[in-house]
Protein backbone atom coordinates (compact mmCIF):
# COMPACT_ATOMS: atom_id res chain seq x y z
CA UNK A 1 0.00 0.00 0.00
CA UNK A 2 1.41 3.62 -0.72
CA UNK A 3 -0.87 5.42 1.66
CA UNK A 4 -1.88 7.72 -1.22
CA UNK A 5 -5.17 9.04 -2.00
CA UNK A 6 -6.81 8.35 -5.13
CA UNK A 7 -6.64 11.98 -6.14
CA UNK A 8 -2.75 11.88 -5.46
CA UNK A 9 -2.35 8.63 -7.53
CA UNK A 10 -3.76 10.34 -10.22
CA UNK A 11 -1.77 13.41 -10.16
CA UNK A 12 1.34 11.35 -10.02
CA UNK A 13 0.09 9.53 -13.22
CA UNK A 14 -0.56 13.00 -14.36
CA UNK A 15 2.74 14.31 -13.60
CA UNK A 16 4.53 11.45 -14.84
CA UNK A 17 2.72 12.40 -18.70
CA UNK A 18 5.95 14.04 -20.43
CA UNK A 19 8.34 11.41 -18.83
CA UNK A 20 6.05 8.44 -20.20
CA UNK A 21 6.02 7.63 -24.37
CA UNK A 22 2.22 7.58 -25.95
CA UNK A 23 2.55 3.77 -25.89
CA UNK A 24 2.26 4.11 -21.95
CA UNK A 25 -0.88 5.47 -22.27
CA UNK A 26 -2.23 3.72 -25.47
CA UNK A 27 -1.99 0.83 -22.64
CA UNK A 28 -3.40 2.38 -20.02
CA UNK A 29 -6.37 3.81 -22.14
CA UNK A 30 -6.57 -0.29 -23.74
CA UNK A 31 -6.81 -1.99 -19.87
CA UNK A 32 -7.72 -0.09 -17.37
CA UNK A 33 -11.29 -0.50 -17.37
CA UNK A 34 -10.88 -4.28 -17.98
CA UNK A 35 -8.19 -4.52 -15.01
CA UNK A 36 -10.72 -2.56 -12.55
CA UNK A 37 -14.06 -4.81 -13.72
CA UNK A 38 -11.87 -7.47 -13.17
CA UNK A 39 -10.26 -6.61 -9.80
CA UNK A 40 -13.82 -5.10 -8.47
CA UNK A 41 -15.30 -9.06 -9.41
CA UNK A 42 -12.72 -10.68 -7.28
CA UNK A 43 -12.65 -7.86 -4.21
CA UNK A 44 -16.22 -6.55 -4.24
CA UNK A 45 -14.79 -3.23 -3.01
CA UNK A 46 -14.64 -0.42 -5.86
CA UNK A 47 -12.59 1.86 -3.84
CA UNK A 48 -9.89 -0.83 -3.30
CA UNK A 49 -10.07 -2.12 -6.62
CA UNK A 50 -9.64 1.33 -7.88
CA UNK A 51 -6.63 2.17 -5.84
CA UNK A 52 -5.33 -1.55 -6.90
CA UNK A 53 -5.50 -0.89 -10.69
CA UNK A 54 -3.86 2.23 -9.94
CA UNK A 55 -1.27 1.14 -8.48
CA UNK A 56 -0.46 -1.17 -10.79
CA UNK A 57 -0.57 1.10 -13.33
CA UNK A 58 2.23 3.18 -11.80
CA UNK A 59 4.42 0.45 -11.03
CA UNK A 60 4.01 -0.50 -14.85
CA UNK A 61 5.08 2.69 -15.70
CA UNK A 62 8.27 2.86 -13.45
CA UNK A 63 9.32 -0.31 -15.33
CA UNK A 64 7.64 0.94 -18.47
CA UNK A 65 11.38 0.06 -20.63
CA UNK A 66 11.36 -4.08 -19.05
CA UNK A 67 7.62 -4.18 -20.08
CA UNK A 68 8.30 -3.04 -23.39
CA UNK A 69 10.81 -5.78 -23.01
CA UNK A 70 8.69 -9.21 -22.22
CA UNK A 71 7.64 -11.02 -25.28
CA UNK A 72 3.98 -10.54 -24.60
CA UNK A 73 3.75 -7.27 -22.25
CA UNK A 74 0.37 -7.62 -22.26
CA UNK A 75 0.41 -11.13 -20.73
CA UNK A 76 3.16 -9.79 -18.12
CA UNK A 77 1.27 -6.88 -16.97
CA UNK A 78 -1.53 -9.30 -16.78
CA UNK A 79 0.16 -11.81 -14.45
CA UNK A 80 0.75 -8.62 -12.12
CA UNK A 81 -2.57 -7.71 -11.80
CA UNK A 82 -3.73 -11.26 -10.97
CA UNK A 83 -0.38 -11.42 -8.65
CA UNK A 84 -2.14 -7.69 -6.67
CA UNK A 85 -5.70 -9.19 -6.31
CA UNK A 86 -4.57 -12.23 -4.81
CA UNK A 87 -2.23 -10.58 -2.27
CA UNK A 88 -5.10 -8.34 -1.33
CA UNK A 89 -7.52 -10.80 -0.69
CA UNK A 90 -4.71 -12.60 1.52
CA UNK A 91 -4.42 -9.45 3.30
CA UNK A 92 -8.30 -9.42 3.97
CA UNK A 93 -7.96 -13.35 5.13
CA UNK A 94 -9.96 -14.47 1.90
CA UNK A 95 -8.82 -16.57 -0.70
CA UNK A 96 -9.17 -15.48 -4.90
CA UNK A 97 -12.44 -15.85 -6.30
CA UNK A 98 -14.16 -16.27 -2.31
CA UNK A 99 -17.73 -16.91 -3.06
CA UNK A 100 -18.43 -14.75 0.06
CA UNK A 101 -17.60 -11.56 -1.85
CA UNK A 102 -20.84 -10.25 -3.24
CA UNK A 103 -19.25 -9.21 -6.56
CA UNK A 104 -17.80 -12.30 -7.23
CA UNK A 105 -21.44 -13.84 -6.69
CA UNK A 106 -23.10 -11.67 -8.84
CA UNK A 107 -20.20 -12.03 -11.74
CA UNK A 108 -20.58 -15.96 -11.28
CA UNK A 109 -24.60 -15.83 -11.89
CA UNK A 110 -24.15 -13.47 -14.76
CA UNK A 111 -21.47 -15.56 -16.14
CA UNK A 112 -23.53 -19.06 -15.48
CA UNK A 113 -26.73 -17.43 -17.03
CA UNK A 114 -25.64 -17.87 -20.58
CA UNK A 115 -23.76 -20.92 -20.03
CA UNK A 116 -27.29 -22.32 -18.20
CA UNK A 117 -29.01 -21.32 -21.92
CA UNK A 118 -26.45 -23.45 -23.92
CA UNK A 119 -26.91 -26.54 -21.52
CA UNK A 120 -30.82 -25.97 -21.28
CA UNK A 121 -31.28 -26.31 -24.56
CA UNK A 122 -29.53 -30.08 -24.46
CA UNK A 123 -30.21 -31.27 -20.96
CA UNK A 124 -33.31 -29.53 -20.13
CA UNK A 125 -34.95 -30.61 -17.18
CA UNK A 126 -31.41 -31.66 -15.50
CA UNK A 127 -30.43 -27.89 -15.96
CA UNK A 128 -33.42 -26.65 -13.95
CA UNK A 129 -32.51 -28.52 -11.12
CA UNK A 130 -29.18 -27.22 -11.71
CA UNK A 131 -30.33 -23.73 -11.31
CA UNK A 132 -32.31 -24.99 -8.29
CA UNK A 133 -29.09 -26.27 -6.68
CA UNK A 134 -26.32 -23.28 -7.82
CA UNK A 135 -24.57 -26.61 -8.58
CA UNK A 136 -23.04 -24.52 -11.33
CA UNK A 137 -21.79 -21.79 -9.27
CA UNK A 138 -19.62 -23.93 -7.14
CA UNK A 139 -18.07 -25.45 -10.30
CA UNK A 140 -17.74 -22.15 -11.68
CA UNK A 141 -15.45 -21.63 -8.41
CA UNK A 142 -13.61 -24.44 -8.97
CA UNK A 143 -12.15 -24.30 -12.70
CA UNK A 144 -8.79 -23.91 -13.13
CA UNK A 145 -7.58 -20.32 -13.12
CA UNK A 146 -7.30 -19.53 -17.64
CA UNK A 147 -10.38 -20.89 -18.07
CA UNK A 148 -12.23 -19.10 -14.64
CA UNK A 149 -10.61 -15.99 -16.08
CA UNK A 150 -11.79 -16.37 -19.95
CA UNK A 151 -15.38 -17.53 -18.29
CA UNK A 152 -15.65 -14.28 -15.76
CA UNK A 153 -13.99 -11.66 -18.93
CA UNK A 154 -16.47 -13.40 -21.03
CA UNK A 155 -19.69 -14.10 -19.71
CA UNK A 156 -19.71 -12.04 -16.69
CA UNK A 157 -18.20 -8.90 -18.03
CA UNK A 158 -19.33 -9.16 -21.24
CA UNK A 159 -15.81 -8.82 -23.14
CA UNK A 160 -15.57 -10.50 -26.68
CA UNK A 161 -13.23 -12.80 -27.70
CA UNK A 162 -10.89 -10.59 -29.05
CA UNK A 163 -10.79 -7.97 -26.03
CA UNK A 164 -10.59 -11.01 -23.97
CA UNK A 165 -7.46 -12.46 -25.77
CA UNK A 166 -6.13 -8.72 -25.43
CA UNK A 167 -6.23 -8.27 -21.92
CA UNK A 168 -4.93 -11.91 -21.02
CA UNK A 169 -2.30 -11.48 -23.82
CA UNK A 170 -2.80 -14.61 -25.64
CA UNK A 171 -4.46 -15.22 -28.77
CA UNK A 172 -7.87 -15.87 -29.76
CA UNK A 173 -7.24 -19.32 -30.42
CA UNK A 174 -6.34 -19.74 -27.05
CA UNK A 175 -9.10 -17.91 -25.63
CA UNK A 176 -11.77 -20.39 -27.78
CA UNK A 177 -10.18 -23.43 -26.87
CA UNK A 178 -9.76 -22.23 -23.28
CA UNK A 179 -13.28 -21.42 -23.31
CA UNK A 180 -14.28 -24.90 -24.77
CA UNK A 181 -12.52 -26.74 -22.05
CA UNK A 182 -14.10 -24.76 -19.05
CA UNK A 183 -17.15 -26.14 -20.41
CA UNK A 184 -16.24 -29.52 -21.06
CA UNK A 185 -15.02 -29.25 -17.31
CA UNK A 186 -18.76 -27.87 -16.00
CA UNK A 187 -20.64 -30.46 -17.82
CA UNK A 188 -18.35 -33.14 -16.08
CA UNK A 189 -18.14 -31.47 -12.82
CA UNK A 190 -21.88 -31.76 -12.62
CA UNK A 191 -22.35 -35.19 -14.42
CA UNK A 192 -23.80 -33.78 -17.83
CA UNK A 193 -22.98 -35.46 -21.10
CA UNK A 194 -21.91 -32.13 -23.31
CA UNK A 195 -21.52 -33.86 -26.80
CA UNK A 196 -20.93 -31.70 -29.63
CA UNK A 197 -19.23 -28.26 -29.25
CA UNK A 198 -21.75 -25.81 -29.21
CA UNK A 199 -19.11 -22.59 -28.33
CA UNK A 200 -20.29 -20.29 -30.76
CA UNK A 201 -19.60 -16.90 -28.67
CA UNK A 202 -17.14 -14.48 -29.94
Amino acid sequence: MTGQSPDDREQALQDSSDLMPPAFWAFHELYHQAYFEYAFVQLGDQVAADRLVDQTFVFLAVIWKDVTTQETPEAFAWTLLKERVAAELEDRGRQPAALETLAFERAIRAACDPILGSFRAIFRAQVTELEEGMGLYAAMARLPERQFDVMVLQYALGFPTRKTALVMGVCEATVRSTRRAAKRRLSADLGLELGEDTDDEE
